[in-house]
């Protein structure tokens, strides 16, 4: 399918056409490659050339929550190598949600407590916490709690 894309008042009412042609042909033609990149931007250019070079990237295509529940199996460094291979992959790997995840796939039963917490402070950053920094801060949550219940009382 082709468009003709233009600024001109002439065009505005050129309804699609249709030109098939081959994966090898567009691969050889630079002019169609140079328009390509004109219009459409050079991440699209390259993403056409991979498709022809029959190239695909599956686990890109695939949708975040399915993509969070796979990687939430994934060893730690496997997925510190994954956040650097794209934008989205960077942010599905420092996401809270795959860290809330990968604390419960770990550690079982979350008390409300501890998901206040990490809510607070950040799902990964509450899985990195060393244990005694963790009941440190919540005797401290706990502390805080008790003493606004106390002026609240008075």
């Amino acid at each position: 399918i082709w468009w003709k894309i233009s600024l001109r008042s002439e065009f505005r009412e050129a309804k699609p056409g249709e030109l098939k042609e081959s994966h090898e042909y567009f691969l050889d033609d630079p002019s169609l490659q140079i328009q390509i990149a004109v219009v459409f931007g050079a991440n699209t250019l390259e993403h056409i050339f991979n498709l022809c070079r029959g190239n695909f990237d599956f686990l890109e295509r695939l949708p975040d929550p399915l993509l969070l529940y796979i990687i939430s199996f994934l060893e730690l460094e496997d997925i510190a190598r994954l956040s650097q291979v794209s934008h989205r992959f960077k942010t599905i790997c420092n996401s809270d949600t795959l860290w809330e995840k990968i604390v419960q796939n770990l550690c079982g039963a979350i008390t409300p407590e501890m998901r206040a917490l990490a809510q607070e402070v950040g799902w990964k950053q509450f899985f990195f916490t060393n244990k005694l920094q963790l009941q440190l801060q919540l005797r401290r949550r706990r502390q805080k709690q008790d003493d606004s219940k106390k002026s609240k009382t008075k």
